[in-house]
């Protein structure tokens, strides 16, 4: 299964059945796509763990301004970009 199959099968369940869940990724636009918020968590001990909040409506869009805003703001914050 793919990693975009997966997420396409994700969305659904989550809709359906109004879980909880939790998922840890190192792809930031796997995280916009499928999460209502963002935790980036730091490098260094001691540092501050930065919450994003993903309001945008869905299903989302990956070609969406809005989506590829978010998926900068988000490189910005991780210091990637």
């Amino acid at each position: 299964m793919t990693k975009i199959t997966m997420q396409e099968e994700l969305a659904p369940i989550w809709r359906e059945e109004r879980v909880t869940m939790v998922l840890v990724t190192h792809d930031l636009e796997e995280a916009v796509n499928l999460a209502d918020r963002v935790l980036i968590l730091p490098k260094d001990r001691g540092g501050r763990t930065r919450e994003i909040e993903v309001d945008l409506p869905r299903p989302r869009n990956r070609n969406e301004p809005a989506f590829f805003r978010l998926r900068e703001q988000l490189l910005d914050e991780c210091g990637l970009y």
